[in-house]
């Protein structure tokens, strides 16, 4: 069948991203809408498993796994994580609440920056040389067992807007 080989080009190509993909209906009951990560759907088994540890703002270390693909705020809600505001906007692009900050050696491998992603950074508190938003990142075999920093507050990038279309 032609579709179901295209469908499959298709997942193969979406789970090597961190990007999401609507649910169809043929692929699942999600529903009309519903957004889910195509590593979901690629049937990735346990070997592609991946370790991180988020510090959050008062100290406390949080450890979670994810699949390979998965973005950090997949990691942060899918695993109930209790980091307070994280990912408000739900990965649009639409605020910063998933501001992290890595580790050097990590830093240094991470996939490069879009212009969107650096306007939200700019509206971020806490920004430092090594700060990435959570929902652009996504897991990697090496990042297995790293560490990353949640800033000690957070903006929320929609809130400013808001505010200065009342001004």
């Amino acid at each position: 069948m032609a579709t179901a080989g295209a469908a499959k080009l298709l997942l193969k190509a979406a789970a090597s991203s961190c990007r999401r993909v609507p649910a169809a209906s043929r692929w699942g009951s999600l529903g009309p809408g519903r957004l889910f990560h195509a590593a979901a759907l690629a049937g990735l088994g346990s070997e592609d498993k991946v370790t991180v540890h988020f510090v959050n703002r008062d100290g406390d270390k949080l450890t979670a796994q994810g699949k390979v693909g998965d973005s950090l705020l997949d990691l942060v809600v899918d695993n109930n994580l209790d980091i307070d505001g994280f990912g408000a906007c739900e990965g649009t692009l639409a605020c910063s609440t998933c501001h992290l900050i890595f580790e050097d050696h990590i830093f240094e491998k991470l996939d490069a920056i879009t212009d969107e992603e650096m306007d939200m950074l700019d509206l971020a508190y806490g920004l430092t040389e090594r700060s990435r938003l959570g929902c652009q990142i996504c897991l990697k075999k090496f990042m297995n067992n790293m560490t990353v920093r949640v800033p000690e507050a957070v903006a929320d990038a929609r809130q400013s807007l808001d505010m200065s279309k009342n001004s």
